[in-house]
C-alpha cells in the first residue's frame, strides 16, 4: 500500500470534523472520497498532505510518517486544493515554471508528464491565470501539482463549478494518470463520479460509512428499491412518509426513490392506494440502486 491511516480524529472547537478514520489505498489506484461538503474531506486531505495536525491518529505515505517526516512527504505528494489558489496575476507559463522551480525541477523535465493536459493550456500560456475559464483553471491547477512527478495526487473536488465537457475531460486526464503508475486521491459531492473510481469510502459528518468498490457497495444495498411519481410531487413525497408500508423516501430528480417492505403492500396495492388518494399519471416500478441510494441509505442508518 502507498498511504495508511489509522484512527484519525480532527476537532475544531465544538466541531468533531473527522472522527476515528481508517483506510489503506494501494498503489496505483483511484481512491475516491465521496461525501456532501462539510463531511470532512478537506480536513482529512490537508492531513494527509501535512498542512494540519490530526488531534488523534496516524498516518503514513510511502513508509513515511506525515508528521516526522513532513517534509520528505511534501516532495512526494501532489495536491490541488477545492479552491483555485495560483497566482491570478502570472501567466499559465509563468504559474507552472515557479512551481517548477519550487521543487527544484524545469517543465522540460516532466514535460511527458503534464503534455496531454498542456496541450489545451498551450494556446493561453501568456493568459493571466485569473483570466481563465473554470475549466482552464483546474487543468493549470492540476499540471502545478503534477509539475514535479508526485506518487500520489490529492484532488480535493476538481470537478466542482466546471462545465460538464470538462469534467468529463478532466476524469479522462485521471485515467491516464494513473496508467503512468500515480496514485489518485480524489474527493467529490457527486455520485454520479464513484464509478469512475477504483474504489470508493462514503463519508459523512466525519466518519466513513462504507469502504469497498462502487460495485461492490451497490451490490450489497439492502431492502427492496421502488421509484414512485405522481402528478403532484410535493405533495406524494410527504404522503409516501406517511405511508405504513414505507420504510424511507428520498427525492431523486423528478422521481422519489422508497424502499419498501413487501410483505406489508405490491406495487400494485401502492399503485391502487395512490390512485385512491387522488393522483393522476401514477408510475411505481422496482429499480436497482445506484450509489446516491446507498449513501443515503448508510447515511439514515
Amino acid at each position: 500500500m502507498i498511504l495508511s491511516a489509522v484512527n484519525i480524529s480532527k476537532k475544531y472547537n465544538d466541531v468533531q470534523a473527522l472522527k476515528n478514520i481508517s483506510f489503506d489505498v494501494e498503489k496505483g489506484e483511484i481512491f475516491g472520497l465521496i461525501g456532501p461538503d462539510g463531511a470532512g474531506k478537506t480536513t482529512l486531505f490537508r492531513i494527509l498532505t501535512t498542512l494540519v495536525l490530526a488531534d488523534e491518529g496516524t498516518a503514513t505515505l510511502d513508509g513515511l510518517d506525515v508528521v516526522k517526516n513532513f517534509q520528505q512527504i511534501r516532495a512526494r505528494v501532489g495536491y490541488m486544493p477545492g479552491r483555485f489558489s495560483l497566482y491570478q496575476d502570472l501567466s499559465v507559463e509563468e504559474n507552472l515554471n515557479f512551481y517548477a522551480r519550487i521543487f527544484n525541477t524545469t517543465i522540460a523535465e516532466n514535460y511527458e508528464l503534464v503534455k496531454d493536459i498542456y496541450q489545451h493550456l498551450k494556446p493561453f500560456s501568456k493568459r493571466r491565470a485569473g483570466a481563465l475559464s473554470g475549466g482552464m483553471k483546474q487543468k493549470l491547477a492540476l499540471c502545478c501539482a503534477l509539475i514535479h512527478r508526485p506518487i500520489v495526487l490529492f484532488l480535493d473536488e476538481p470537478t466542482t463549478g466546471i462545465d460538464p465537457v470538462s469534467r468529463k475531460e478532466l476524469w479522462q486526464m485521471l485515467q491516464k494518470l494513473k496508467n503512468q503508475g500515480i496514485t489518485i486521491v480524489v474527493s467529490t459531492p457527486y455520485m454520479d463520479e464513484a464509478s469512475l473510481c477504483d474504489r470508493i469510502a462514503l463519508i459523512q459528518d466525519g466518519v466513513f460509512l462504507k469502504i469497498d468498490t462502487p460495485e461492490n457497495i451497490v451490490d450489497q444495498f439492502e431492502g427492496n428499491l421502488w421509484s414512485a411519481s405522481a402528478d403532484n410531487m410535493s405533495k406524494l413525497l410527504q404522503d409516501l412518509r406517511k405511508h405504513a408500508a414505507i420504510l424511507t423516501v428520498f427525492t431523486f430528480g423528478g422521481t422519489h426513490h422508497i424502499t419498501v417492505d413487501v410483505s406489508k403492500i405490491t406495487k400494485e396495492g401502492l399503485i391502487a392506494d395512490l390512485d385512491k388518494a387522488g393522483y393522476k399519471e401514477v408510475e411505481v416500478k422496482e429499480i436497482k440502486a445506484g450509489i446516491e441510494d446507498c449513501f443515503m441509505s448508510l447515511a439514515n442508518n
